[in-house]
This record gives C-alpha cells, structure tokens and sequence, in this order.
C-alpha cells in the first residue's frame, strides 16, 4: 500500500558565514555603486597630505623614519626570504585594509540601517538602478492608476504620477463639501503604491473610522493629506511634504489646482453633475466637460511630460478617472507636442454606468473625442477574458469584458498590444490588472518598439 503521507520538507543547509560575506563584500565591487572611486581618492588624498608634510618639515623626521623602517626590513629579509616575507606582507596589508573598512562601514551602517551593510549594499544597487530608469508619466485616477504605479516603480525612480482633481464621492466628496480642499483620494492612493513601505503605508492610509463623530467613513490618509495641505498651505506643497514623509519612488502631481466638476451630457438628454452622479445615473454618455471649462494645468506636470520618456495613459475608468486629466488644455496640448512613446492601458471589463457594451475601438474613439486628435500611439489590451464562472458574476451587473474588432482598430490606425496583463481572483469571482505583469509588459514594449517610434 502506497504511503499518501506528504514527504518531509528539505531544506538546503545554510551558506557558512565565510561564503555568506564574500558574496556580501563582493556586490561593493560591482559598478554603478560610485563607493570605490571616492575610496581611492582619499586614498590619493592620504598621501598627498603625506607628502606634503614631508616637505614642509623638509624630510629630517622622515628620513630617519623611513631609513629605520628600511633596515627593519632588511633584517626581517635576512631571516626570511623574499619568497615568504613579501606575500606575508602584502597579506597583512590587505587584511589591515579589510579591517579598516570592514569597520568603518560597520559604524555607518549601524546607526543608518541596524540591518547591516548587506542591506545597505543592496540599497545602494538598486538606488542607482531604479536612479537611471527612463522617465515615465502615469496619467489617471482611481484604483487603476495605483495599480500601474505599484509595478512601475520596481524599473524606475523617476515616476510621475498626474492625478485627476475631479473626485467628489465618499471621503474624498466630504472633505470637498465640508472643508473646502480639493479630493485628496486618489493622491492618496499614489502616495501608498510608491512607498517604500508600500503594505505597512497602505493598510494606514486605507483604514476608514467606523465611528466618531465627524470622523466615521473617513480614511486616515485623506485626514492626513488634509491636514497637511492646512499647514503649508497649498495642495502642492501638501503632497510634496507627504512625499518626503512617506519616502515615495517618484512624484505625485494633480492635474491642476482648480476645483473641478464634472458633468456629462447623457443620450437621452439628460445632464448629470458631478463625477459620482455620472456612474450613477445610467445612462450612455455623449459629451463630458468640467466646470471650470479651462483649467489650468499645474506646470509641473506639464514639464513632467515634456521631459518625459514614456507617457501611460490608465487604466482606469474612462470618463471619470482618465478624460478629466485630458480636460486640462494645457495637458493635453503637451500630449500632442511629446517626444516620446505613449500608451493607453484599456479596462479589461466594460463599467456600467459610463461604458455598457463599449468595444476597445469605443473607448479609442472617446479620447480621441476628447482630445481633438490622437495622442498615444498604442492600445494594451488583456489577451484572454476571464473565465465563464466570473464573466457570469459580472453580468449581473450588467458588465462584460471589452470586446476588441481588430478590423475597428486597423480602421483608427492604432497598434494594439495583446498580453496576459490580469490576475483573477477565483474566489470572489474578481479581476484587476496585474501589477508586476501589466509594468512588465509595458517597460518591454517601451525596451523593444518605443525607440523606434520617431517624433519631431
């Protein structure tokens, strides 16, 4: 009879502790870090101190010094030969040189990271690495733009991430109404995905009061980028100051200062104000605007795109979390002048309420709309749909994955890009975009085809 008990876990014996710091010291040595050049000139630096308080002094001291040291080790010489005194010697130098900086980088590292230098090792690698990574702007709202950004900041630390000031609803709409600041919700968000400590941050930022007076629904990071914009005065230095606090890989900028208000002209005729009222109202949208008509951009995030290297647009929910954004002239002006490759990220799932029975040509068709012309240069949509058991969890809302016509898409003229960008959750019958695979996916296609795009 055949044993079902499971087979014990084995696992590999521990690295002695030798191995162990060979593999630590021997990352010092690898390029980029910008540790070994400052070493060898203070080393330089060392000597010529030397030498010129041997010059000052006119050498007597030194003389002598170096004329005793040299029949010590002519003696030493005369008892041992050369063949064993010289690599003695040079193995004591070496070891005294390991012990001094062995040492010295034990001291700093024990006050900056009580981890040890192997964390600071690695913390430097991957400083300079993510410090050259291509300059990449992420524009959106909502869940979706934090999604992308959680991926994104593993390839770079020069993110920028351009928030739509349009939220009204929930926490966000409350703190609108009630204090008067603009929506601090999806800032929030952004800041979370681009912490360091991105789970402990998140799970702060998320928790809601579930009672108090005044405070019950509210989320502590919104209270908090609330409080912080009352104490230095403007959104702008609000987010930047948080942005230090939390450590952030990158930037997050809103689209502008202005307190916007969205509304939508609705098929049947009806005009819905109010991000949170759109969704809402049910039914298909024909024509969105804001209230003011022209805001104005904040220049940051204009300049953000002019420099930028790879621009991506979502994903995120197309009229109330992507077109505000293109509502700003000014951002969308500076999408149509780019000098580089961009992106749209379409939802895998159509939305009820703004995009019922909406194909990717659709949702193509209304930022073009918005925009006056095209300003990206290629679609990413999800490869395969959800499984029927979820699909069929969707319908009862009225929800479907989005269809993709690639004769509709050769008619626009747009590149689609086809991949596994989505992580299924089986037991809630849920998807979402996938973070690691959707920035994989993404740096590729900008590694691999954007340098080939040209622009003027």
């Amino acid at each position: 009879m055949t044993s079902t008990q499971p087979r014990p876990f084995s696992r590999k014996p521990p690295r002695p502790r030798s191995t162990r710091q060979i593999n630590r010291w021997s990352k010092w040595l690898q390029p980029g870090l910008v540790v070994k050049r400052w070493l060898l000139i203070s080393a330089a630096g060392i000597i010529l101190v030397s030498l010129g308080l041997a010059i000052s002094i006119k050498l007597t001291p030194i003389f002598f010094t170096f004329q005793f040291i040299g029949k010590l080790v002519q003696a030493f010489a005369e008892v041992f030969p050369s063949y064993i005194s010289g690599p003695i010697a040079i193995l004591i130098g070496l070891f005294l040189i390991w012990w001094g900086q062995s040492r010295t980088l034990g001291s700093i590292t024990e006050v900056l990271l009580p981890d040890g230098d192997r964390e600071l090792v690695d913390r430097l690698l991957t400083h300079r690495r993510l410090g050259r990574g291509p300059k990449i702007v992420a524009i959106g709202g909502g869940t979706g733009l934090s999604t992308l950004l959680r991926g994104l900041k593993i390839y770079s630390a020069n993110i920028t991430a351009i928030v739509t000031m349009a939220d009204d609803g929930g926490s966000s709409g409350r703190l609108r109404r009630e204090i008067g600041v603009l929506p601090p919700g999806d800032i929030r968000n952004c800041l979370a995905a681009l912490a360091d400590e991105e789970r402990l941050i998140t799970e702060l930022f998320q928790y809601r009061f579930e009672s108090g007076a005044g405070l019950e629904g509210h989320s502590f990071g919104n209270l908090f980028i609330t409080a912080m914009e009352k104490v230095t005065g403007d959104l702008e230095q609000a987010i930047a100051a948080s942005s230090q606090v939390l450590a952030i890989r990158g930037q997050v900028l809103p689209a502008s200062l202005t307190d916007m208000t969205l509304w939508a002209e609705l098929a049947d005729g009806r005009c819905v104000q109010g991000e949170s009222n759109i969704t809402e109202a049910g039914g298909r949208i024909i024509q969105i605007g804001c209230h003011p008509p022209h805001p104005p951009a904040l220049p940051k995030a204009i300049q953000a795109i002019e420099d930028a290297d790879y621009i991506i647009l979502g994903p995120g929910s197309l009229f109330t979390s992507i077109a505000p954004n293109l509502l700003v002239p000014d951002i969308t002006a500076a999408l149509l002048n780019r000098h580089c490759p961009c992106v749209y990220v379409c939802n895998i799932m159509t939305q009820p309420g703004e995009t019922d029975g909406y194909s990717v040509g659709d949702h193509i068709r209304v930022l073009d709309h918005v925009c006056g012309e095209r300003v990206f240069d290629a679609v990413l949509m999800q490869k395969t749909p959800p499984s029927q058991i979820t699909q069929s969890r969707y319908q009862l809302n009225h929800s479907q994955p989005v269809t993709i016509n690639r004769e509709e898409l050769r008619e626009l003229g747009c590149r689609l890009i086809l991949a596994d960008v989505m992580v299924e959750n089986h037991a809630k019958k849920l998807v979402r975009h996938d973070s690691a695979k959707l920035a994989q996916v993404l740096m590729k296609w900008y590694e691999r085809v954007g340098s080939l795009i040209g622009y003027d």
